[in-house]
């Protein structure tokens, strides 16, 4: 697997790829991707990383996996490429905007701009089979996400990590609370985000904090 990662990241992470998991990890996502199709294509699969420098990084997003059907994964956790229509979770989470802070609700579900303003849009696991979902859980792909989650906890100051759902919540214990602004509600799927997802405000909150730190502010 080709390790196009941007650099500022990659010296961080450098120890990581060197670790025997990440080479059985190497050789697995190798034969997935030779014998089946997989999601993002494999120059996208760090977009994340190159998209948001660990020096710009203001705000962590986390997600699970990669959305599975044709055309949309772009390496951005809950974005899709131009042009495909809006997954629920982010339709919902469009919403929350719009009630949060007025945002009309855009024309296209790609989240490159988030990106670019210094938002890690990271999922657990980075890549998956076609209309496979959780097909590469437990891969390896989850011990160096949490990698990249401890190392942006540990170089930065002041991020906020915004976590929805149980499973993204239990990556708290991987962020020093005590210098960063964690905000937590239910996710933002058609099946829970009536539990608290909508009016938790996390963009206003996010930029709330930013301002106070003297960070700019996230243009959602």
């Amino acid at each position: 697997m080709e390790l196009n990662i941007k650099a500022d990241w990659k010296k961080h992470l450098e120890q990581e790829f060197q670790k025997s998991y990440f080479a059985d990890l190497s050789q697995f996502l190798k034969t997935e991707y030779k014998n089946h199709v997989v999601y993002p294509p494999e120059k996208e699969i760090f977009a994340a990383f190159d998209m948001c420098p660990l020096e710009n990084l203001k705000v962590v997003i986390l997600g699970q996996d990669p959305y599975h059907g044709a055309g949309q994964a772009n390496g951005l956790c809950f974005s899709v490429n131009d042009g495909i229509k809006t997954p629920p979770s982010l339709m919902n989470i469009f919403k929350e905007l719009q009630q949060d802070i007025g945002k009309p609700l855009p024309n296209t579900g790609n989240l490159l701009r988030w990106a670019q303003q210094g938002i890690l849009l990271l999922n657990a696991t980075l890549t998956v089979r076609a209309n496979s979902p959780a097909s590469h859980y437990n891969k390896g792909w989850e011990v160096f996400t949490d990698r990249v989650i401890e190392i942006a906890s540990q170089k930065k100051e002041n991020v906020v990590f915004i976590l929805w759902g149980a499973y993204a919540q239990k990556k708290k214990t991987l962020i020093e609370g005590n210098k960063h602004f964690i905000i937590s509600s239910p996710h933002p799927s058609p099946f829970s985000a009536h539990k608290g997802f909508f009016g938790s405000s996390p963009f206003s909150k996010t930029n709330l904090y930013l301002k106070k730190h003297g960070i700019s502010e996230i243009d959602w």
